[in-house]
């Protein structure tokens, strides 16, 4: 009887980070200010005061980054932020930009 072995092979490859791309969200005259706030923690798991400052941020310069994540991910936070948003009858609008 003939015992059979396996050789192990390493495969070694140069495996690349995923782009990483911003999602920035934008400030209109009629989002409220509670809403962005409840959008940062619950969409993008801002804690409440992180969320409050972000949201300030955002209300006084136009825009501001909610979060930085690979091309997907970031792709769902926007959807689900503008379905959410839509929803409540607010304009919200968040868009991204790779990192």
């Amino acid at each position: 009887m003939a015992i059979r072995t396996r050789k192990k092979t390493e495969v070694l490859e140069d495996l690349k980070e995923p782009k990483l791309y911003k999602v920035i969200m934008h400030n209109d005259d009629v989002t409220t200010m509670e809403f962005v706030v409840e959008v940062l923690v619950y969409i993008f798991n801002k804690d409440l005061k992180e969320a409050v400052d972000l949201m300030m941020y955002i209300h006084t310069k136009g825009s501001g980054v909610a979060g930085v994540y690979p091309f997907d991910i970031a792709v769902t936070k926007i959807e689900e932020t503008h379905k959410f948003a839509r929803a409540k009858g607010f304009p919200l609008k968040c868009t991204m930009e790779e990192e």
